[in-house]
């Protein structure tokens, strides 16, 4: 795997480094340096790296947790708080609008989900009918994109050596958190938003390092792997369990860009974060229920990150 990924907590970020490193934004990237982390991240204060040779799935679900739960304390600027705010309620407005034109495949999803009745789960736009939280999930993460208008995380960080890889995502993620906050009943708005930050976080530094795309693999798995993590460290799990969560995520859900090619583009393209977020949900789920996935999926030497 070559790659250190090393965590910066200081402006809330993770980044991965050479040799895969998290940075002050808190995100992840891939290079053959061999920079010390200590020369690359003197800046950053709060760095956590996680080295080449550990088990970086597991990493970054004890990340989660500790950032999400405020181990490193009040490091956010304020402008991170704001940006996360607007980001967040843009999306919402996209996704309330999407569903107010009637458009497909959030009017598919959304009407699926309410068929999954559960008690104890969370809710869709529009209904105050809870339903289990990934189909939650995959309903209002699609209406979220429709319009493909909300805003966008660009994994390209020049100033860290390898973090060039240039991939991208959207922020369709967020429900997962509103899922998470629903179904647990005693998340309060700043936690939340804190919640949003590491997911943003996690998958900006991954984009920084894996250039999915490069091998026709969607994008959209950064996001997933993301997803996750926040929602178990949400939840209560162990790092071991999103460690697991993880591995199955990776092993069994990747999807293809065949979802975006040609010139008549279906449902699949932009419901594809929200199609990936729902398997990442339920194996969190599964994974808190006892089920085992793979360990230590990045170093695994059959999966996706052995192309890099």
């Amino acid at each position: 795997f070559g790659s250190r990924i090393t965590r910066v907590v200081r402006r809330t970020t993770l980044a991965a480094a050479p040799d895969m490193r998290v940075l002050a934004r808190h995100a992840f990237r891939r290079s053959n340096l061999t920079v010390s982390c200590a020369r690359a991240f003197s800046a950053y204060p709060h760095a956590v790296v996680l080295p080449k040779d550990s088990n970086q799935a597991l990493g970054i679900g004890q990340y989660a947790i500790d950032f999400i739960n405020g181990k490193y304390g009040e490091t956010v600027d304020d402008k991170v708080w704001e940006r996360i705010e607007m980001f967040h309620t843009d999306s919402v407005m996209c996704g309330v609008s999407a569903l107010a034109m009637k458009t497909n495949a959030p009017t598919v999803l959304r009407n699926e989900a309410l068929t999954y009745k559960d008690s104890k789960g969370a809710t869709v736009f529009g209904s105050g009918e809870k339903v289990s939280p990934e189909k939650a999930v995959v309903a209002n993460a699609s209406a979220v994109r429709e319009w493909d208008s909300n805003g966008t995380v660009f994994g390209y960080n020049p100033s860290i050596p390898g973090h060039t890889a240039g991939e991208f995502g959207h922020n369709d993620f967020y429900p997962v958190v509103v899922a998470a906050a629903q179904v647990t009943g005693s998340i309060d708005g700043k936690k939340a938003l804190r919640a949003m930050i590491a997911s943003d976080e996690i998958r900006g530094r991954l984009a920084e390092v894996f250039s999915l795309k490069s091998y026709k693999i969607d994008h959209v798995v950064h996001g997933a792997i993301a997803s996750a993590a926040v929602y178990g460290a949400l939840l209560g799990a162990t790092p071991e369990q999103i460690e697991s969560a993880i591995g199955m995520a990776v092993a069994h859900y990747i999807p293809f860009r065949a979802i975006r090619a040609g010139r008549d583009l279906s449902d699949s393209k932009g419901s594809s974060a929200a199609i990936s977020t729902e398997a990442a949900v339920l194996s969190m789920r599964r994974a808190m229920a006892g089920f085992a996935g793979p360990k230590d999926i990045f170093r695994n030497p059959e999966t996706i990150f052995r192309f890099f």
